[in-house]
Order: structure tokens, then C-alpha cells, then sequence
């Protein structure tokens, strides 16, 4: 099906517009923007900027997605983008701006929900079935990865990471990388314990969620440092499992630093 058009709305003749687009009154799409089969932007929703939007995705009243970064670093003529997957909400008032540097994107992946008042800087990576409660602010070059959850009025600063699996409360400002599987929190945020609720939600098994509560127990319960509670892990049995891969990939490729514990 062709694309559906309220006669209010503004859509540049260099758009790209896939099958069954919904787009409402008073929404923008700015020139050169794609955007995918069956996506839906609400009224007074935009897209702008060298944006890839992809499909099944929902664009709710006054979301702001592609954006001109808010880095002051940025040359103006320099080409930045945004690439979205598929099957994305971005509730109302949600911003996600550009990149920084020349040819880059800030970029989304597929099945995340980032409720009202969400801001995506510039050069973020998120993965897959995030979820960002209201008012959470990612600075510039934070990755996000697979089903993390952040609570509400959260921050967090540039280049830290959130890893896999893991849980932000709300009201929490993060300024070192939130290790996978675990439950952080607080002003400065610290963990506080393995995110146990998450990874059944997510199928995880009994043994599995044993491993996870060993990895927590050395990393945080045993007066190691960080460098020493990693190279024992790398030592002992189950270090080949898929859960202890993951955290020592997470930790070497740390740069601001794995937080501390409760």
C-alpha cells in the first residue's frame, strides 16, 4: 500500500517512504530521510537529518528524531546521521540527535521503547529490546547494550556503558559502566545486585542465574579489585561459559571504569 499522508503534514519530495507509511498532521520529514513499511509518525512528530528509520516503528506527538547534535564540537557542512532498526517506539517529546563527527550516526537497533521525554545524544549505540522509562538523558557515545532497562530521570554520562541484561533505577546518575546481569542504583549509582527478575523474564536458567550470582559474588563480595576478580575468573572452571565470556569481554573493554559495590 502506498503511503497514507494527512494533507496538514510537511513531507520533503526527497523522502523515502516505505509501504503503508502512516504519517499524521503537522508531522515533518525532512529531505533525504528513509523511513520503513508500516512506521506510523503521530501528529507534530519529526524526522529530519540523514535519518534511516526503519520499520514497524512508532513516532508519537512531538518526538524529535535526526536532529542536529548539540555537541559543540560539530562542523557545520560535516554529513551525520541517525540509523534506527525496526519496530521501535519513541514516545512524545523522545529526542535523538545526529553524530558528531564527520560520517558518523548515532544509532538504534531493533524493539527498544524509550518513553516521553528521552534524550539519545549524539554518537549513542543502542542495541535491542531496551527499555528507557521517562526522562532518561544518555549523553554522547554511551553504548546501551541488549534488554537493559533505565528508570526514570536517570543520566548518564558520556562513553559509560550499560551492559547487557542489566537494570538502572530511576532516579540515578551513572558515570561508570553498569556491568551486565546486574541491578544498579543512586547518586553516584553503585550495584547492588544481580538483576535475578530480568534474567528469568528473559529465560535465563537456574544454572545459568548460578553462574551470574558467582560472577557477582567475585567481582564485588570477595575485596577483589576489578583486575584481580577478572583474571580469577579467567582461571577457574566455567570460565568458557557464555555468562563469565560476557563480563570479561565487558570489563576489557572498559574505559571509564566498572562501578563499584553497594
Amino acid at each position: 500500500m502506498a503511503a497514507n499522508i494527512h494533507p496538514l503534514a510537511f513531507v520533503d519530495h526527497s523522502a523515502r517512504l516505505g509501504a503503508d507509511v502512516q504519517i499524521g498532521p503537522f508531522a515533518f520529514v525532512g529531505p533525504g530521510v528513509s523511513i520503513g513499511d508500516r512506521t506510523r509518525l503521530h501528529h507534530h512528530a519529526s524526522v529530519e537529518g540523514d535519518t534511516v528509520l526503519g520499520p514497524d516503528c512508532e513516532v508519537f506527538p512531538h518526538a524529535c528524531i535526526g536532529a542536529k547534535t548539540q555537541d559543540l564540537k560539530f562542523r557545520e557542512g560535516d554529513k551525520t546521521g541517525v540509523r534506527i532498526g525496526a519496530r521501535n517506539v519513541f514516545r512524545e517529546y523522545v529526542t535523538v540527535h545526529a553524530g558528531t563527527p564527520a560520517g558518523s550516526n548515532t544509532v538504534i537497533g531493533d524493539g527498544n521503547v524509550l518513553l516521553a521525554y528521552s534524550h539519545v545524544a549524539h554518537d549513542c549505540v543502542l542495541g535491542n529490546g531496551i527499555v528507557m522509562s521517562n526522562a532518561v538523558a544518555l549523553a554522547g557515545h554511551i553504548v546501551v547494550e541488549d534488554f537493559a532497562t533505565i528508570g526514570g530521570l536517570t543520566g548518564a554520562h558520556q562513553f559509560v556503558r550499560i551492559g547487557a541484561y542489566a537494570m538502572v533505577g530511576g532516579m540515578s546518575a551513572v558515570t561508570k559502566d553498569v556491568p551486565p546481569f546486574c541491578i544498579a542504583s543512586g547518586n553516584y549509582a553503585v550495584v547492588r545486585s544481580i538483576n535475578k527478575i530480568g534474567l528469568e523474564r528473559h529465560g535465563f536458567t537456574p544454572a545459568q542465574i548460578e553462574r551470574v550470582k558467582h560472577i557477582h559474588r567475585v567481582l564485588f563480595r570477595e575485596g577483589l579489585n576489578i583486575t584481580q576478580a577478572a583474571e580469577r575468573l579467567r582461571s577457574e572452571p566455567g570460565a568458557e561459559t557464555p555468562e563469565t565470556a560476557r563480563m570479561l569481554a565487558f570489563i576489557a573493554a572498559s574505559e571509564r571504569g566498572i562501578m563499584g559495590a553497594a
